[in-house]
This record gives C-alpha cells, structure tokens and sequence, in this order.
C-alpha cells in the first residue's frame, strides 16, 4: 500500500489525470474511498470532492458526456482545488471529450478508474497522451495477504495461509466469511 500512497500523494494537485486501472474487484474504488477520507483529514471539504461511479444506475443519466460535463461545472467551487473521482469511467461515451476538459481547468484535481479490457488496452494512451500517469492495481500479493491476516490476528500457519490465498487474492474476500470464499 505504500507504493500507492507515495504515487496518489507525489501526484496530488499536480496538473496530471491519475488514473488507476486494473482488474474488477481489485481495489480502485476502495482505494480512491481511503485517499478521499486521506484528502478530508488534510483540510479539504466534502465541497471540493465530486465522486461518480458509472456502475451504480443512478448514475446512468451522466453517461452521456455533456451531461456529465455539465454536471461536474456546475459542482465545481471557482475558488477552491476541486477534486473528481470518476469511477469505471469507460462507461462513459466519449469520456476523453470530458475529461480534456476538465483537465485544462486550473482548479481541478482529476483522478480515474477503470476495470474493462478497453483501459487496460493501451487506448487510454492514445486518447490521453501526455497528461495522465498510470497505476495498474492487481489483487492481493501473498505477502500483503498474510500481513492483512498477521494485523487482524487471524493469522495461522503459512500453509493454511497459501490454501486460503489459493481460493483468492482479491481485497473484498478479506471481509466475507470462509463459507462464502470462491
């Protein structure tokens, strides 16, 4: 998790999209979720924070880029950094158009997600060349598996850890009971 801090905070309020890509359930939204509680507890309001997931219906309407744009206009504060988590942007149409836009804006802070083979493709490279920098997210090594067990105390034998890691690697697994474990 260092590796991820260090990248989110070098890059913090820096005129660079951040975008984080990777597989689904590996993390990115939880990830933007703890930087967000990180931005709170250094000064920044709940007003400067915009949070869209394109997964969620309710949603749905600001698929449509201009809608999308201007919504996020009309949210943002003229005086103050704004901060936009846009979450599985690929569910957007022509959310380049959308995200050029913002990012030519002084007073925004934009940060990225998205899970499908389209991101992952190196399209994000040809629609955004030059202004964004890339963090892939993969699940869980085996090392931050058996820390995460060692912190909670729930940490057994090495063994038995490589079993449970065997039946999956992915962070939301870590808070489900075994019986429910893939």
């Amino acid at each position: 998790m260092t590796n991820i801090w260090i990248f989110l905070k070098r890059h913090q309020d820096k005129k660079v999209i951040k975008v984080v890509s990777g597989v689904r359930r590996s993390g990115k939204s939880t990830l933007f979720l703890l930087f967000r509680e990180y931005l709170r507890k250094n000064g920044v309001s709940n007003d400067q924070i915009v949070t869209l997931n394109f997964e969620d219906m309710a949603n749905e309407p600001l698929r449509d880029p201009h809608r999308l744009y201007d919504y996020l206009q009309n949210k943002l504060l003229p005086d103050k950094m704004n901060y936009i988590f846009l979450d599985e942007i690929q569910h957007v149409h022509d959310f380049e158009k959308v995200v050029d836009s913002l990012f030519i804006k002084d007073n925004v802070d934009l940060y990225l997600t998205g899970s499908n083979a389209y991101f992952l493709s190196g399209e994000i490279a040809t629609l955004l060349t030059g202004r964004y920098v890339q963090l892939n997210m993969l699940p869980l090594s085996f090392k931050e598996f058996v820390e995460w067990h060692k912190q909670n105390d729930l940490f057994t034998d090495r063994a038995d850890m490589f079993n449970k890691y065997l039946q999956s690697s992915f962070p939301y697994t870590l808070f489900t009971s075994d019986d429910l474990r893939l």
